[in-house]
């Protein structure tokens, strides 16, 4: 191969050849250029007639070519508008360059690391529900045990919720269509800050006896669950899941139990957040809930035992659903008859007690 560049430029002499025709001006009373031959001298070690480039003498004008048996060609300096085959190498890497950045696939979530054994991190996380209970029992001093424990569930369900929303619709993955997955470490952040809740209240409970079986069933569950998951390090995603369809209607449930110690339950109030807890208990733990739970079981990536613990919070949700569908009958049909006591008191009072012409 033969490059032919000009003499006089601040050009590099390193050449992908062993001799290269070099145009260099002509001498004074000579219009033109001259072409020279720039040889690179004998290397020992190397085939006869192999030369280095960038090493040699400059020759007259020879017309023999390059001598056959040559060395592997050294990648050219020239620039790429001087060298075609380098500008196509350069753009081809480009191109392969852009192909790059435009195609990233999303990377799997990667499995956390822990700083501190989750034992400890569970532990932290009980005592400070504890220590939030006794400083609420502390300042409401007035009021019962029970108002303090609220107050604790009632914080629990905010930060359990915001946090599981997050987890699930933002950080991911996704727990409808990536059930099994190995856990994060925000995932495991949020169900050390939730076990630790859940193995105070099942406490309090079974010590102050405030709570019925099917209660005490959902918390144990809970707590197996979550434990499961936190020692296999997966199903995390399905299982915060759950805790966000747990946990969405539990400030409702709370705002009930306090409207009704201060007296004004029934009001408005009190019916816009039992239509509320009704509708979300409905759509998020029945609907949303059976969802769920045919892509866990469908799924063949959880364990067993995750599937069946599903299973059973799933039937749990049934059974507060019975619960909830008779607690809306009797109170729609308590307001209806309230509602015909004053249609015919207001009927009354318009025909001022006399009855009317048929």
């Amino acid at each position: 191969m033969l490059c032919v560049c000009p003499v006089g430029r601040d050009l590099p002499l390193v050449l992908p050849v062993t001799a290269c025709w070099v145009m260099s001006p002509a001498p004074p009373g000579q219009g033109g250029r001259t072409a020279r031959e720039v040889v690179a001298p004998e290397v020992p070690g190397l085939p006869p007639g192999s030369r280095r480039a960038g090493q040699g003498s400059y020759r007259g004008l020879r017309g023999s070519g390059p001598p056959p048996s040559l060395p592997r060609p050294l990648p050219s300096l020239l620039p790429a508008s001087r060298c075609p085959s380098a500008a196509a190498a350069s753009s081809s890497r480009a191109a392969e360059a852009a192909a790059r950045r435009r195609v990233r696939p999303r990377q799997p979530p990667r499995p956390c690391r822990m700083l501190f054994p989750l034992p400890l991190r569970v532990a932290c996380s009980l005592l400070a529900w504890l220590s939030l209970y006794a400083w609420f029992c502390h300042r409401y001093k007035h009021r019962n045990y029970e108002w303090s424990c609220r107050l604790v569930t009632l914080t629990h369900g905010i930060l359990a919720t915001c946090l599981s929303a997050y987890i699930g619709f933002i950080d991911g993955p996704w727990p409808l269509s990536h059930p099994g997955s190995p856990n994060t470490t925000l995932q495991v952040h949020g169900l050390c800050l939730s076990l630790g809740y859940f193995l105070f209240d099942l406490c309090w409970c079974v010590y102050f006896q405030t709570e019925g079986a099917l209660m005490l069933a959902h918390h144990l569950v809970s707590i197996l669950g979550i434990t499961a998951s936190l020692a296999l390090g997966e199903s995390a995603a399905e299982v915060n899941a759950v805790i966000f369809g747990s946990e969405i209607t539990n400030p409702l449930l709370q705002a009930r139990w306090f409207l009704k110690e201060m007296g004004c339950y029934h009001s408005f109030t009190g019916d816009v957040v039992d239509f509320f807890f009704v509708v979300l208990f409905t759509g998020v733990r029945i609907g949303v809930g059976a969802w769920l739970m045919y892509c866990e079981l469908a799924s063949p990536k959880p364990r067993w035992y995750i599937k069946l613990g599903g299973v059973i919070m799933y039937a749990v949700s049934w059974v507060f659903m019975v619960s909830i569908c008779r607690f809306a009958r009797r109170k729609s049909m308590k307001k209806y008859h309230t509602w015909r006591s004053q249609r015919s008191d207001e009927l009354y009072l318009k025909t001022n007690g006399h009855l009317k012409n048929h």
